[in-house]
């Protein structure tokens, strides 16, 4: 494998918009193309020393190298491809050979419009403090969403935006705002160093790629309670599983306070599950939406009555513009952009949507 075939390779998926691309010894290279995983026609399955010299590829234009001969554990990186598109590429030991899964990053950041969000994402946007988890599986375009939400404050208003990502992945232009942005292992050590020293570089938003341990939830916390706007993403299904979660960040002993602390500065949960459009030709967004209210911060806050948050947020539609994965997978339906099926396989209860659809 020489650059040029892995440039070839990578090109041939940036043409047809694939969303993730795979190096795996004894599979040719696969495309994930609207959510399906497809082989590469001709092209003979990879070799061991196929998959390494990709990864070496990848790291050279870091500047750094690994012994692939050794374990090595997980490398997460990005790499460009000219001015074609940028990739996120993640480099992993797999049954003794090397595997690498690109996962493309648009050149251009989109609009939450063009991204088919809800318009009330800019109203959350313009949130000047507090924190903003925006949530989902891996794939389901968190990434791309926390981006489309930076776009639209540099568009917007003047401030002063640092991000800090690991790997960095879009590429902000500057607009109205001063952006700074921070890969962890190469500009600094950790998310929770790159925090700390962001509270002390006049921000008005700080972007944290990914809340993973406690110590950057703590980290965030205390950031959001110091006047910032910290957004952020997090592995969780809904808006109800990510109060847990980083509740359960935490020592038993400390999760009291932390329920207080976290109820009294998160503003929204953003939830994302990506699904197959009906023309099969894109993936559109199905999206639940938190906006902490008074009832629902106390909710937060005293952790007795999380199971109760569902349906504040289901009657909380016209208000507060939030809403539940089922009500925005009913609109979906009921507008042509995805099928019946999709709705109720991508539901969070089923039954109760199928019986809306078929009163519909």
């Amino acid at each position: 494998m020489d650059k040029a075939t892995l440039t070839k390779l990578l090109a041939f998926g940036i043409e047809r918009g694939v969303s993730d691309i795979h190096f795996e010894v004894g599979y040719p290279p696969h495309y994930r193309l609207h959510g399906e995983l497809l082989g590469a026609i001709k092209v003979p399955p990879l070799t061991a020393g196929d998959t390494e010299a990709i990864a070496r590829m990848i790291l050279e234009e870091r500047g750094t190298s690994v012994d692939f001969t050794r374990p090595f554990g997980e490398i997460d990186v990005s790499y460009a491809l000219a001015t074609r598109g940028r990739f996120r590429a993640s480099i992993f030991r797999q049954r003794g050979t090397v595997g690498i899964v690109m996962r493309l990053i648009p050149v251009n950041v989109m609009t939450l419009e063009s991204l088919n969000l809800p318009p009330v994402l800019a109203e959350i946007a313009d949130t000047r403090r507090g924190l903003i988890l925006v949530t989902g599986a891996t794939g389901n375009g968190k990434t791309t969403s926390i981006a489309a939400m930076l776009r639209y404050i540099n568009d917007t208003r003047h401030a002063h935006i640092i991000t800090i990502e690991d790997p960095i992945e879009f590429l902000h232009e500057p607009g109205k705002c001063m952006i700074i942005q921070r890969e962890v292992g190469s500009d600094t050590e950790s998310f929770k160093d790159a925090l700390i020293a962001a509270m002390r570089q006049d921000p008005d938003v700080i972007m944290v790629g990914e809340i993973r341990d406690r110590e950057t939830a703590a980290t965030c916390l205390k950031a959001a309670e110091t006047g910032h706007l910290v957004i952020s993403a997090i592995h969780t299904p809904d808006a109800v599983s990510t109060i847990q979660r980083y509740v359960g960040l935490f020592e038993p002993d400390a999760q009291d306070v932390i329920r207080e602390r976290l109820g009294d500065c998160l503003q929204a949960v953003v939830s994302l599950r990506l699904l197959v459009a009906k023309e099969g030709r894109r993936r559109l967004p199905a999206v639940e939406i938190l906006r902490v209210t008074r009832t629902i911060r106390e909710c937060i806050r005293t952790g007795g009555r999380l199971a109760d948050i569902p349906d504040m947020i289901k009657k909380g539609r016209d208000l507060y513009s939030m809403q539940l994965f089922d009500q925005h997978l009913l609109d979906l339906v009921n507008t042509g952009l995805i099928s019946m099926e999709t709705a109720i396989y991508a539901s969070s209860n089923p039954e109760e949507l199928e019986r809306n659809l078929r009163i519909e």
